[in-house]
């Protein structure tokens, strides 16, 4: 087959499209297309596939890849994109989305609106196949929740991102907050506008825990209530133990008064996580610097565990550390996400070679870099605003933001799949 089969009412039935502007842009698409479906394939522009889909030829198709570049990223184009997916998604027909430099909002907002994966382009080999075998089964392994007791009320299943500072000042805090506030308040077309996520920040320091005061949020007894008994709680008494940033983000910030970090158990943690996952679509935890008898249940939960650490001996050292105790107790180590905070410069080619070198006398990959927030950081946390407000042009807030837009892609391409 030298040329994309076009879909004829005397063509044998096609289980795949490629839909574009033009198929040629994708020359290695229809390579891998051929590999994957044999003749069983057509070829479509964006006006066609609408009429298609409505056709009885369209009963047998199973698989659309809508082939993108950056002249898709408009208004007007995504606009019609996300209609074809719609409509798509009401024949049963699955979406993998084939991109060539397409922003990460274009992408966020079409895997929200319902298409089912993505693969970048030029196409890394075999990665097509992959896409086409995931779509029948998840893409994230969903970790068991333990149901929480007290009335939770059913629906929602958020993912679950906790922060683990390695050493004290690396900024961890600071990163939680401000990755649940890009999550909460993502970029989105002014045309393809969707609900926000609703997020929520638990605060588990309960001695030294600043999420409060980083946004100027008074903390109340009933965090303490709510911790004392949680086998108690429901969700009156959870939504009560709740303060809110500007109608955006939801704190369960650490109690008014120091305790002692085994003032509460495991069962209060998945409790309480449980409890905030059925109701938010991203809940975010920041943990004590210190590991504890219930990190296990936290580590449990959470989908993504991310490790802050700087180019220093003593993150190195507890980075170890950590790995050795992750390793001994039989914790899911696979979740952790290493994050490097106050990353060398690009110029900086000595401090890219520490990097490396860090990298592999621990045998980890820093999977995250995030530059010198500097003293705007300083600044933010004392106004008590998160870096998108307080300095929306830190290069840190950059950082965290796209981020936070491939958190959300990955997060909503694991649930269409779902």
């Amino acid at each position: 087959m030298t040329a994309a089969a076009e879909p004829t009412p005397e063509s044998a039935p096609l289980s795949a499209c490629t839909v574009s502007r033009d198929i040629t842009n994708f020359d290695l698409l229809i390579e891998d297309m051929e590999q994957e479906f044999g003749e069983s394939w057509g070829d479509l522009r964006f006006d066609e596939a609408l009429s298609f889909l409505s056709q009885p030829e369209a009963t047998a198709l199973k698989v659309l890849t809508l082939a993108l570049d950056a002249e898709d990223d408009t208004p007007a184009e995504m606009e019609r994109i996300a209609t074809l997916i719609a409509k798509a998604r009401q024949a049963g027909v699955r979406v993998i989305l084939i991109t060539e430099n397409l922003g990460a909002t274009a992408l966020h907002q079409l895997l929200r609106l319902g298409a089912d994966d993505f693969v970048p382009y030029p196409l890394p080999e075999g990665a097509l196949h992959d896409a086409v075998a995931r779509l029948d089964k998840p893409l994230i392994a969903e970790t068991p929740v333990p149901a929480a007791t007290g009335g939770t009320a059913p629906g929602r299943d958020g993912s679950v991102l906790v922060v683990q500072g390695l050493a004290g000042g690396v900024g961890g805090t600071t990163f939680a907050v401000n990755l649940a506030w890009e999550l909460a308040t993502p970029d989105a077309p002014r045309k393809m506008q969707v609900a926000a996520p609703s997020v929520c920040v638990i605060d588990l320091d309960l001695q030294f825990g600043s999420v409060a005061s980083c946004l100027d949020l008074s903390r109340t007894e009933a965090v303490f209530e709510l911790w004392s008994d949680t086998a108690r709680m429901d969700m009156l008494s959870f939504d009560q133990a709740l303060a809110d940033y500007d109608g955006k983000l939801k704190v369960l910030s650490a109690p008014a008064d120091m305790l002692p970090l085994d003032f509460i158990t495991g069962d209060d943690v998945n409790r309480v996580i449980s409890m905030a996952r059925s109701k938010f679509d991203y809940v975010i935890v920041d943990m004590p610097k210190s590991v504890v008898s219930w990190t296990e249940a936290a580590l449990n939960q959470a989908d993504v565990f991310f490790a802050m650490l700087e180019l220093d001996m003593r993150s190195a050292q507890n980075a170890l550390r950590l790995m050795r105790t992750f390793r001994a107790e039989d914790l899911p180590a696979e979740k952790m996400r290493f994050v490097l905070n106050r990353a060398p410069k690009f110029t900086d080619l000595g401090g890219k070679t520490r990097v490396r070198h860090l990298e592999q006398s621990l045998s980890i990959s820093i999977e995250v870099q995030l530059p010198d927030g500097g003293r705007a950081v300083t600044d933010a946390n004392d106004h008590g605003e998160p870096l998108g407000k307080a300095a929306p042009k830190s290069t840190l807030r950059k950082a965290i933001s796209k981020l936070a837009r491939v958190v959300a892609a990955v997060e909503t391409a694991g649930r269409a799949t779902a």
